[in-house]
C-alpha cells in the first residue's frame, strides 16, 4: 500500500464516520433493508442459478419473506403485547411473595437482621416506579397520537425498509461486483480476501447463531405453554435473545420461568417441568441446532458480541447497534492478519530468535 492509498484510505474511513454520525436518524430503514438484503442474498443466488432471473428470484424471496414477517407480526405481537401486560400486572403479587414468604426465609437462613433491611421502602420505590412506568408509556403513546408528524414519520420508515430491502436485493451482486472494481489494482485481491473472510464470520454469526436463538426461543416457549405457564411466549423470547451468549439464555429463561411458574402456580414440582423445558432445549442445541445451522464455521466471540454491541449503541444510537456486528467482523479480520503479520515480522523473529540463541547458550554451556 502506497502512501498516498494510505491516506486516501483514512480519509474516506473519517468521511464515512462522520456521516454515520451526522445521518444516524435517517439511516435506520437504509440499515435494516440492507441486512436483509444481506440475509437473503444467497437464496435469491440459489434461486437465481436455478434458471429464474435476477428480478423473478428476488420476488419470490421478496413475497416468501413479506409473508413470514406479517405472520409472524399478526400472530406474536398481539400475545407478547398481553404477556407484557401480565407480567406488569403480576408485579405486586411477586412483591407480595417475596416479602411474606422468601424475605423471611433469607433471614432466618443467613441469620440477618431485618432492621438492616428497609423492605417497605424498597417496596414504596419498586411500585412507584411501576407507576412512572405506565404514565411514561401512556404519555409517550399520547404525544404519538398527537403528533401527526412523529406518526408519518414512523409510518414512513416502516414502508421504506421493504422498498429498500427490494431494490438492494435486486442489485446487491452488481453494487458488490462495482465495488471490487472500484478497489486498487494493487489491494484489489487482498481487500477481496478479507471481505470473503468478514463474510464467513457475518454468515457463521447472523445466518447461524441467530436462527439458533430463534429456534431455540421457539423450543422454550412451546415447551413452557406445554407446562401452562400464562407469560410462555414471553419468557422463551427472552432466553432466545438471551442465547447470542452460549448459556446465558439456559440460565436467564430457567430463573424467569422458575419465577414466573412458582408466582403462577405455587408448587415447587411445576420448577422440575420448567428444568426439565430448558434441559432439554440445552440438548437440542448441543447435539442438533448448532451443528446444523452453525457447523464448525468460525463466528464472533461472545464477549466480542456484546461489547461491539453496547459500544455501537454508545456511540451511535440504534445505528450503532446496527453496525456493530459487521465492524466487528472487519476488525476480528483485520487483528487476525496482523497477528500473522506480526509472527511473520523481524521484531517477532528476532524476539524469537533471541530466545532461540539464549536456550542454546544455556545447553551449550552445560
Amino acid at each position: 500500500m502506497t502512501e498516498s492509498q494510505r491516506w486516501f484510505l483514512l480519509i474516506v474511513t473519517l468521511v464515512v464516520s462522520g456521516l454515520v454520525y451526522l445521518l444516524a436518524p435517517i439511516l435506520t430503514p437504509f440499515l435494516v433493508g440492507a441486512l436483509l438484503a444481506y440475509l437473503c442474498d444467497p437464496v435469491a443466488d440459489r434461486l437465481e442459478a436455478s434458471g429464474l432471473s435476477r428480478t423473478v428470484s428476488v420476488i419470490v424471496v421478496f413475497i416468501a419473506m413479506t409473508a413470514v414477517v406479517s405472520i409472524l407480526f399478526l400472530i406474536f405481537i398481539p400475545k407478547i403485547g398481553y404477556q407484557i401486560q401480565t407480567l406488569v400486572e403480576r408485579v405486586p403479587q411477586a412483591i407480595l411473595l417475596f416479602e411474606e414468604q422468601l424475605f423471611p426465609w433469607i433471614l432466618s437462613t443467613f441469620n440477618l437482621d431485618a432492621a438492616l433491611f428497609d423492605f417497605a421502602h424498597i417496596k414504596k420505590i419498586l411500585l412507584g416506579d411501576l407507576q412512572k412506568t405506565s404514565d411514561v408509556m401512556a404519555q409517550l403513546l399520547g404525544g404519538l397520537t398527537k403528533s401527526g408528524l412523529a406518526v408519518a414519520a414512523w409510518v414512513a420508515n416502516l414502508v421504506l425498509i421493504p422498498v429498500v430491502t427490494f431494490y438492494l436485493l435486486r442489485d446487491w451482486d452488481v453494487m458488490v461486483d462495482k465495488v471490487k472494481h472500484l478497489l486498487p489494482r494493487n489491494l484489489e485481491p487482498k481487500i477481496s480476501l478479507w471481505a470473503s473472510e468478514c463474510d464467513e464470520v457475518l454468515g457463521a454469526f447472523m445466518k447461524g447463531q441467530l436462527l439458533v436463538m430463534f429456534a431455540l426461543g421457539i423450543v422454550y416457549a412451546v415447551g413452557l405453554w406445554i407446562v401452562g405457564l400464562d407469560l410462555a411466549l414471553l419468557v422463551g423470547m427472552i432466553a432466545g435473545l438471551a442465547s447470542i451468549v452460549p448459556y446465558m439464555g439456559f440460565f436467564i429463561g430457567i430463573v424467569v420461568a422458575g419465577v414466573a411458574a412458582f408466582m403462577q402456580f405455587q408448587d415447587p414440582i411445576v420448577l422440575g417441568y420448567v428444568g426439565v423445558v430448558f434441559v432439554v432445549g440445552q440438548l437440542l442445541e448441543g447435539m442438533l441446532l448448532t451443528p446444523l445451522l452453525v457447523g464448525d464455521r468460525i463466528g464472533l466471540h461472545p464477549v466480542a458480541v456484546i461489547f461491539a454491541i453496547m459500544a455501537g449503541g454508545q456511540l451511535f444510537g440504534f445505528v450503532g447497534i446496527l453496525l456493530a456486528l459487521p465492524i466487528a467482523a472487519v476488525i476480528m479480520v483485520l487483528l487476525r492478519h496482523l497477528n500473522e503479520g506480526y509472527k511473520n515480522s523481524a521484531l517477532y523473529a528476532s524476539e524469537h530468535s533471541s530466545d532461540i540463541e539464549k536456550t542454546e547458550t544455556v545447553v551449550n554451556d552445560n
